[in-house]
């Protein structure tokens, strides 16, 4: 069985993140689905999905440090063509990547304690994001 919805987010712009896990705990115990895989993902080339500890040092953390390795300064290729000031937030999102697939056991994902599925954006403006929940299994 394969069961899908979808979360409608509203980003502040770069760095704003969001912890998703309640909503997809909820998509989760909605679809049925009590053993399986539900995959999480960001509908865009400038935001990305993961799993952290969700808490304020690491919501700091993570966004300032790809700040640190992809500078949003620098003058990107993208930038050479583009000229949106989002070069950066492009690579960004795509090292973090667009989406994660996490086990479902007992009608819930399976995570840690400290583990939380969140969306980080990257792109330099407020956007308004889709983010797919598919769950597949019996």
């Amino acid at each position: 069985m394969v069961y899908q919805q979808q979360i409608e987010l509203s980003t502040d712009g770069h760095q704003d993140m969001h912890n998703l896990t309640d909503a997809v705990t909820r998509i989760v115990g909605q679809s049925g689905i009590e053993t399986g895989f539900v995959n999480v993902h960001n509908v865009g080339s400038t935001g990305a999905v993961g799993t952290i500890e969700f808490e304020p040092g690491l919501q700091e953390d993570l966004p300032a440090i790809l700040d640190t390795l992809m500078p949003p300064s620098r003058d990107y290729g993208h930038e050479q063509r583009w000229h949106d000031g989002n070069g950066h937030s492009h690579l960004q999102a795509t090292t973090l990547g667009p989406s994660i697939t996490v086990p479902v056991g007992e009608g819930a994902p399976i995570l840690g304690t400290w583990q939380q599925i969140f969306h980080l954006e990257c792109d330099v403006k407020p956007r308004s994001r889709t983010v797919v929940v598919t769950v597949s299994g019996e």
